[in-house]
């Protein structure tokens, strides 16, 4: 195995200097040296994200056997609009997608923008149907590839968005209206309908040979908003009828892929109320079949390959992630490879050739944030070609430890825990780092945040409270705000299990939490103001009835409504309500433009703990969304948070 010569040439301008930010800050803080990848059709070049500086991204082609220096053909500043996603409609032609947040009418409002540029960086065109005067609307989301036809053509089948025209003056208007698919020539912009657009459809699928198979419908009420409900339809193969799939409510059959050969649909569904994974035939019949399920957690993302995207495996995290092969070929292939790696590490194929030759490899531990290989199947040779994180390549990592541990109740709680490289366990200063969500879940590998202070001597426990996701309906427990105090409970009882197991030491004990992490980190003080000496909270939910009132004048305003709730916890379970009662200083961090959680939630918060005369800080990044996508910003973040943290606990 050998490192291509390419890699070394992306030392990506991780962090800017900033007066007061350590050299560690910094190189946790530095954004993933690469973002996205991917591998032409014919497997000779690859197409990769990197980050430039502070929140800028750059777009390099390069060969894929390191010939030729790699180069970059694109750039975006993040103002507003960001590459986040390129890939291959050709050899020698790239689909790229860019999203952007912007402040209208008082709201802000996400958008996407797909566009194709060749390899060298010319004939870029947008792939988005045209606004006009007559557009009765915004075209916000200009569509996205659901397939690639055979051949080197440049065709892209992708959705589109169409807004219907004024009819006042013009009999030319156009009335189509809704989400179709076409099939669009990236070079010439000529285009054919592949399915009608509707209004209401929330998706479509394609199968393995590019055809439409599977349209999904959004249920809504007279006023336009989301009932919660989705109508599934499938179309028979060399039929242009559609016809009843299923209906989902959060129980019903969801699809996800369909295998053409097989004709056949993949999609989860519901067993002992745990996510499972079935096949279902697309005849009159509907006969499903299970293909995996599991009695502990819920089955998680497929995983395909190739132009046509097979669905060779599908992923399950228990303690750490596997991949469950479905396609035995790739089973065997990944053994081999983890084998041939130090550590053993868990392989993800991310991209192959057309005739799936050359593969795009993805391999991390807990203790490696992750590496990129070119894998030669006929050569049975495997090149290293990137770090996931340049700048830690001369960092020691800390181990994370899957645990459990007993909540007051007796129910054993997982969770993570990563100690300081060396350190004996015993008497540390220590974070507890509740993840957002709370539909989300942390697992097992390389996390910045917790390496951050692992390396600073903390002892970081990630708790996967009740509420979280990944481990069926019963552990939701409806979810983290209606039953706010099981899941910050949870929280505030890995904090009690650390100081009894002698871990911790009780006077430096410290909460850190982002988004849903964040609310939990400052309700946390809500159930016992005298656990946490410190508390740190990133973009975090303060108030719910504000949280409801902010997506007032979105379609799902009844959804997020029905999901926050009516009742007590409104007022109990925000901590902006409960200011009075903190006792621990606060320290917290949002972008004034992020779209999930508004920075209205953060400065109501700062603003009613300083009127009941507590400590609280509130730094704010301009032109920054809920990720904070910036790696100067970050590093800020995390350095202001250290000096925090130090400050309080009187850490040395």
């Amino acid at each position: 195995m050998r490192t291509l010569r390419f890699a070394a040439l992306i030392l990506v301008c991780s962090a800017s200097p900033v007066f007061g930010q350590s050299e560690l800050a910094m190189k946790f803080g530095a954004r993933e040296s690469i973002s996205d990848i991917s591998l032409s059709p014919d497997g000779k070049r690859i197409a990769f994200l990197a980050p430039l500086e502070g929140r800028a991204t750059g777009l390099y082609v390069a060969n894929a056997d390191g010939s030729t220096p790699a180069k970059m053909i694109l750039t975006s500043d993040a103002a507003p609009l960001r590459l986040t996603e390129c890939d291959w409609v050709s050899n020698t032609r790239l689909i790229c997608d860019l999203f952007g947040l912007t402040r209208d009418v008082g709201i802000i409002l996400g958008f996407t923008r797909l566009i194709a540029i060749n390899d060298d960086g010319k004939e870029i065109k947008s792939l988005a149907n045209r606004s006009t005067t007559r557009s009765l609307g915004i075209n916000q989301f200009s569509g996205s590839v659901l397939g690639w036809p055979p051949g080197d053509t440049g065709d892209v089948l992708m959705t589109r968005q169409y807004i219907p025209e004024s009819t006042i003056d013009t009999r030319l208007a156009s009335s189509k209206e809704g989400l179709g698919v076409d099939l669009v020539n990236t070079l010439t912009l000529k285009s054919k309908r592949m399915a009608v657009p509707r209004k209401n459809v929330s998706e479509y699928l394609a199968d393995t040979n590019g055809d439409v198979r599977i349209m999904g419908i959004a249920a809504t009420f007279d006023d336009g908003t989301l009932k919660g409900t989705t109508n599934y339809l499938y179309r028979p193969i060399d039929s242009e009828r559609w016809k009843v799939f299923s209906t989902s409510d959060g129980e019903g059959m969801v699809p996800v892929a369909v295998d053409a050969q097989r004709d056949i649909a993949f999609a989860y569904g519901k067993k002992d109320g745990r996510q499972a994974l079935f096949t279902v035939k697309l005849d009159d019949s509907l006969a499903s079949e299970l293909v995996l399920a599991h009695d502990e957690v819920d089955i998680g993302r497929l995983i395909t390959i190739g132009r046509s995207r097979r669905v060779i495996g599908v992923d399950i995290v228990t303690d750490k992630r596997e991949t469950v092969f479905i396609d035995p070929t790739y089973k065997a292939l990944a053994q081999q490879l983890s084998k041939a790696l130090p550590g053993e590490p868990l392989i993800r194929f991310i991209d192959a050739s057309r005739d799936e030759n050359q593969l795009l490899v993805f391999t991390g531990t807990d203790l490696d944030p992750g590496s990129y290989y070119i894998f030669d199947r006929t050569a049975k040779r495997l090149n290293k070609i990137f770090a996931e994180r340049l700048p830690l390549e001369t960092v020691k990592l800390a181990p994370v430890k899957p645990i459990s541990y007993p909540a007051s109740d007796g129910t054993m709680i997982p969770g993570y825990l990563t100690l300081p490289v060396g350190s004996a366990g015993k008497g540390l200063p220590t974070i507890i780092m509740p993840h957002g969500g709370p539909a989300s879940r942390d697992e097992w590998g390389f996390d910045w945040i917790a390496q951050y202070f692992a390396a600073l001597g903390y002892a970081v426990l990630q708790p996967n409270f009740r509420g979280s996701a990944g481990y069926g309906d019963d552990w939701y427990v409806d979810n983290g705000f209606k039953s706010w105090r099981i899941a910050v409970g949870d929280v505030n009882d890995a904090a009690k299990w650390m100081i009894a197991q002698g871990t911790a030491d009780r006077s430096k004990m410290a909460v850190f939490g982002w988004s849903y992490g964040g609310y939990a980190a400052l309700q946390s003080s809500v159930l016992d103001p005298d656990l946490f000496k410190a508390i740190v909270a990133v973009a975090p939910v303060t108030d719910l009835a504000r949280l409801k009132e902010d997506s007032r004048r979105f379609t799902n305003f009844g959804l997020v409504s029905d999901y926050i709730g009516t009742g007590e916890h409104i007022v109990s379970g925000s901590p902006r309500r409960q200011a009075k009662s903190f006792k621990a200083p606060v320290l917290m961090f949002s972008g004034d433009i992020d779209a999930t959680v508004d920075i209205s939630q953060a400065k109501a918060m700062d603003a009613a703990l300083k009127e009941n005369g507590k400590e609280s800080e509130l730094i704010t990044y301009q032109g920054l969304a809920h990720s904070l996508v910036d790696s100067t910003a970050r590093a800020d973040m995390l350095q202001r948070s250290s000096d925090f943290f130090k400050r309080i606990l009187g850490v040395p």
